[in-house]
């Protein structure tokens, strides 16, 4: 079974958190990172961060707070330089996201000043970039406007000091315009409901997940819209230049964040919520055959609220590590033995 742990025991960061990343710094050595305020949306929301070491998690510590904006989804990586990166987003609205980042050389005890992306790059949406065979980085990216979702992706060859956008790809049955009847454009936190009020009424996906499985051979799965209502994927054979039309895997999706890693075996490992409502059971699919088929191996969580946006990385060790969202009120750190999966 599953090793799980909450990574603060009572919460001082604020009423509600969401939206985890981890990555490994050395071996044995792990930064997570989520967004943390009075609720998702509001103006006081900053990124935290926690260190674990010996598998125990340090007091989180504040690291983005710009006043009077809100941040959401960090998303941390360790390039081939073993630069850490930082990546959230800010803004008055997912719409009007502004993409920021800091790095770190020394293992994320000090952070460089915030760096601003240009306009019309955000960075990744929620899920880590991948180093490509060729060196370059690659960001799966989206972008959430009023009536349409779309995927992209950026791509790096120098770094991080410059990007380049391709795509889009759209969901199946995106494109021809409808009158819609959604007032919502993006994921809104409704205060007097406590509950998270979400577009139902067009075909769209957004925050991809990555792997590539042969050279310049790269795949994406990506959360959809409940007009869709299944995990979509595409594929690209040049290195993420141009990519397959979306189809829907057959993995129901409530419109909730995902996240895959390739271990070291070749299998995929990939974290959801496999149900068309809701985001519970928070579950582990593996599939051997590169992403065709997707047998569910083990639910993480299975109890009624919350559990949701995992982030997914394999350890030095072997060991998987997860961490998602628990509740709104905790982030929990899941550690997985592959060879049981």
């Amino acid at each position: 079974m599953p090793f799980a742990q909450p990574i603060f025991e009572s919460n001082p960061t604020a009423p509600s958190c969401h939206a985890a990343t981890i990555v490994e710094v050395t071996p044995d050595v792990f930064l997570a990172a989520w967004f943390a305020g009075t609720y998702e949306g509001h103006p006081d929301v900053g990124i935290w961060l926690a260190r674990c070491e010996g598998g125990v998690w340090r007091e989180p510590v504040k690291v983005a707070d710009e006043p009077g904006v809100s941040h959401y989804n960090p998303v941390l990586f360790r390039d081939r330089t073993s630069t850490l990166w930082l990546f959230y987003k800010i803004g008055l609205s997912v719409p009007t996201w502004t993409g920021m980042h800091r790095t770190s050389s020394d293992g994320g005890r000090t952070w460089s000043a915030p760096t601003m992306l240009p306009a019309g790059l955000i960075g990744p949406a929620k899920n880590k970039p991948i180093t490509l065979s060729n060196g370059e980085i690659l960001c799966g990216t989206s972008h959430e406007t009023w009536g349409s979702w779309a995927c992209w992706v950026e791509a790096s060859g120098d770094g991080g000091r410059s990007w380049t956008k391709r795509g889009p790809i759209v969901a199946p049955g995106a494109g021809a315009y409808e009158a819609s009847q959604d007032t919502v454009v993006s994921a809104i936190w409704d205060e007097s409901s406590g509950k998270l009020v979400l577009p139902r009424h067009f075909a769209g996906v957004i925050q991809p997940t990555l792997w590539e499985h042969d050279p310049g051979r790269v795949k994406m799965l990506m959360r959809s819209t409940e007009r869709v209502g299944y995990v979509c994927a595409s594929a690209s054979d040049d290195y993420g230049r141009t990519w397959s039309p979306a189809e829907r895997v057959p993995i129901p999706n409530p419109n909730s964040g995902l996240d895959a890693v390739r271990l070291a075996d070749g299998r995929i490992l990939l974290a959801c919520n496999p149900v068309r409502e809701g985001r519970t059971p928070l579950s582990v699919l593996v599939s051997e055959d590169n992403g065709a088929t997707w047998p569910r191996r083990v639910d993480l969580e299975t109890g009624t609220g919350e559990y949701s946006y995992p982030s997914v990385i394999q350890a030095g060790d072997g060991r998987v590590r997860v961490v998602a969202t628990h509740g709104r009120t905790q982030i929990f750190h899941y550690v997985l033995d592959p060879r049981e999966l």
